[in-house]
């Protein structure tokens, strides 16, 4: 008998409440005489074949996944596993649906933005279908139907965003996706949980536009911090002046000063500052 204790494929309490009904009511009807004639016969032929038959009837459903029964065409309950259970050959048959998570590798889309610029984005996103019985009688193929929605959207989201907005928003722009893809898939039982996107080219020619502009506005700023740099150095200076034209001092040993630098680098000339006033006395003589 399949195995009925909680585990994490199944949706909790809040995840159902949250989505709408699937449409599908599995109600007991009660069976016809051609049903009734057909399960008799099948009944009959599991004991004629028995213990053979065995290994028709009993169907064995792993903990990640589920089956859908159509007996006779119709759905026979709701979704079946994990666990063993039975079947009625001839009469059912089985669709197995994985649980798991899948990810999907979107390739990379064509994409003209709000600002009239070609980008090719490309993303990846993460899906699993949470209701066995709506991912099959719902749409043909539950798996390509939200790989093609993704790439659609994508596209459809990213023409309504400028160039700027693309690549310094990928976070909202994730999560839009991921609303907007859950939104459309919940009708086929599939939960999107996460949509990210990786990659965002931009033409070699807009690369290098950007990159000179880059280049430019680095060396404008530069500039401004070098003029900056020499106010700043030249208010030093004539501070420094103005204090030391107040002593004849304090010139005096700034000079001896500057020599012992030069005499400590070992320079072979070595230059004696004179006063001005000891030249002009000496040319008037």
């Amino acid at each position: 008998m399949a195995s009925s204790k909680d585990n994490r494929y199944e949706m909790s309490g809040a995840d159902k409440a949250a989505r709408p009904s699937s449409g599908y009511q599995h109600e007991e009807s009660s069976m016809g005489a051609c049903e009734c004639c057909l399960t008799f016969l099948s009944v009959l032929l599991v004991i004629f074949t028995f213990p053979v038959s065995l290994c028709v009837c009993i169907k064995i459903v792993t903990e990640y996944e589920r089956a859908v029964i159509f007996r006779l065409g119709r759905v026979k309950g709701g979704a079946r596993g994990p666990g063993m259970f039975f079947i009625f050959p001839c009469m059912d048959n089985i669709i197995k649906i994985d649980l798991r998570t899948i990810t999907y590798d979107v390739p990379p889309q064509e994409i003209l933005t709000k600002d009239s610029v070609t980008v090719s984005v490309d993303a990846v996103c993460y899906f699993r279908i949470y209701d066995p019985v709506l991912s099959v009688n719902a749409v043909e193929n539950a798996h390509r139907s939200a790989q093609l929605l993704a790439q659609t959207t994508l596209r459809n989201h990213l023409g309504l965003r400028t160039l700027a907005e693309i690549l310094s928003e990928r976070d909202e722009i994730s999560h839009n996706l991921q609303a907007n893809l859950d939104e459309a898939t919940d009708r086929w039982g599939i939960k999107v949980e996460r949509v990210e996107l990786k990659d965002v080219r931009l033409p070699v020619q807009l690369q290098r536009a950007m990159a000179a502009e880059a280049e430019a506005s680095r060396e404008a700023k530069a500039k401004v911090i070098a003029a900056e740099g020499e106010q700043r150095a030249s208010k030093a200076l004539k501070e420094a002046a103005d204090v030391m034209s107040t002593s004849g001092t304090a010139l005096q040993l700034r000079y001896l000063q500057t020599l012992s630098n030069v005499a400590a680098e070992k320079n072979s000339t070595i230059i004696f500052p004179i006063p001005i006033d000891i030249i002009s006395s000496m040319a008037r003589k």
